[in-house]
């Protein structure tokens, strides 16, 4: 028993630091957005890239043809322009190449807390960017065009056309901003995911989707529905390059990369051999297009969803039970820590805890891999919302039982281990199998930090085979067989307690 104490004190003590540093933490990370001296990207980046001897680029691989994924050889392997040109960077500096695929709109903070070193992900060298990152020469300039299905081309001929009328853009693109302040009248709709845009046009929730003329072309190429339609709007030099982003002050790194972009333009190498390479990458994909054909992206993502839910919900049990133990105790300070963890817990939303653990710790932990963020941000989750469900079942057990246990000669200690946990469980188990189901289906929420299970793996199929609804549906199936067979699993065993009982 007093091992146990022992625990739950440094338990206590850890969360209770926790709680404290949370606030500040969270704070030092928003804060690192406008600032150049953060331990993340001080010094000098260059020498510290060849020292690690890899080059991390960040990117939104759903931009074909600038970045996309293609099965090679039964693998998915990234490709594209932007994917030439970070090999051929990292190729000139001596290091691998690694890539860590992000929302867009994360890739400035995944760059400015250190979990990448450079962006190449067609983002526009804008003046508001300027202001928290630097960017190299442009290496592509090129017009708007609105995505829009093809029965609609009577409808629609310019940017004039879509007033009063619902157009999608990116979130934290340049995109974006342009439907607001040139297309007159319209209504901006922004999503993290261009895949997840295209799909809200095919189902008619929006009119239309503003986007690089390339990309827009490259889907209309890909798919008989799409037309792309010039947009009919004059952007700056900042607003149509693109470029690779870095973080501020590193001269020597951005000499660098202007030298291998120099080098590339010189050689007329994006027209000439990478624009061609990925049309032949995307022609491959039309012509392979069925799901059978990426039935392993689907078995890749279910295998790391299982991975995470198992370990998280061991992990959260554990948690749970011990603050529902704490919440419980006699001491004022082990009851107290626990329920402003719990309430902090179940006062924010886990998608914010997910990229906090990823981005905010991460910051201080620059080797934190988003699957381990992901995995502890849930657990922590997990356990706040189960130790709520362990402290009633604990409760709605009669004190009788505890008194006559005592009386016996059990200690506090075999007292719950043998006579009330074993009741509260019974009592609890359905509860706690709902979590675990919920807990299933969350999971999906890493994807947002590049975790590649089921829910990421969907948005790669949407984007190399430019279907929307139906990678969604078999999903949606899959999560259904995952969530009925652990349904089917906790049923056993409450009728195995019912018939015990």
């Amino acid at each position: 028993m007093k091992k146990i104490k022992k625990v739950v004190v440094l338990l206590a003590l850890f969360l209770g630091f926790i709680t404290c540093i949370t606030p500040a933490l969270a704070a030092g990370a928003s804060s690192s957005s406008n600032s150049t001296s953060s331990s993340a990207v001080s010094g000098d980046e260059l020498a510290k890239i060849k020292a690690n001897g890899k080059l991390v680029v960040g990117l939104s691989a759903d931009y074909p043809p600038l970045e996309f994924t293609k099965k090679i050889n039964g693998k998915t392997e990234y490709v594209g322009v932007d994917i030439e040109i970070a090999k051929q960077i990292a190729k000139d500096l001596g290091v691998k190449l690694e890539i860590k695929n992000l929302s867009f709109d994360s890739l400035l903070v995944a760059m400015e807390t250190g979990k990448i070193d450079v962006i190449i992900s067609g983002m526009n060298p804008t003046a508001e960017r300027k202001q928290s990152v630097d960017f190299s020469d442009t290496y592509y300039s090129g017009g708007k065009s609105f995505l829009i299905m093809k029965g609609d081309k009577n409808k629609y001929k310019d940017k004039d056309s879509f007033a009063g009328k619902k157009v999608g853009a990116q979130n934290g693109t340049t995109e974006y901003k342009l439907i607001k302040s040139d297309v007159k009248g319209a209504t901006p709709e922004g999503l993290s995911k261009l895949s997840n845009l295209v799909l809200d046009l095919q189902s008619r929730k929006i009119d239309g989707v503003l986007m690089d003329s390339l990309i827009a072309k490259a889907y209309a190429a890909n798919n008989k529905q799409f037309l792309a339609i010039d947009s009919g709007i004059e952007v700056s030099e900042d607003q149509s390059g693109v470029a690779v982003a870095l973080p501020k002050n590193q001269p020597a790194l951005k000499a660098a990369i202007n030298k291998t972009l120099g080098q590339i333009k010189k050689d007329n190498l994006i027209d000439k051999k990478y624009v061609p390479q990925a049309a032949k990458y995307m022609e491959t994909v039309k012509q392979s297009n069925g799901m059978l054909n990426y039935w392993n992206y689907f078995a890749k993502g279910v295998g790391y969803t299982i991975l995470i839910t198992v370990i998280s919900v061991t992990a959260g049990f554990v948690l749970g039970t011990l603050l529902a133990l704490m919440r419980l105790a006699k001491s004022k300070f082990l009851h107290a820590i626990a329920v402003c963890y719990i309430e902090f817990i179940r006062g924010t939303p886990l998608m914010v805890q997910i990229m906090f653990v990823y981005f905010g710790i991460g910051a201080l932990i620059g080797s934190l891999p988003a699957l381990l963020a992901g995995i502890i941000a849930i657990s922590l989750n997990s356990g706040a919302y189960v130790a709520e469900v362990i402290r009633s079942g604990i409760e709605s057990i009669p004190a009788g039982q505890t008194e006559a246990a005592r009386s016996l000669g059990l200690s506090q200690g075999k007292t719950y281990r043998y006579v009330i946990i074993p009741q509260a469980l019974k009592n609890i188990w359905p509860a706690l199998g709902n979590e675990f189901i919920t807990l299933l289906k969350d999971s999906s929420m890493v994807s947002i930090i590049g975790v590649t299970e089921l829910m990421y793996q969907t948005q790669l199929v949407q984007t190399t085979t430019y279907k929307g609804v139906l990678p969604l549906f078999i999903t949606m199936l899959l999560y259904f067989v995952m969530t009925f067979t652990v349904s089917k699993f906790l049923g056993y065993f409450e009728g195995k307690m019912k018939h015990n009982g």
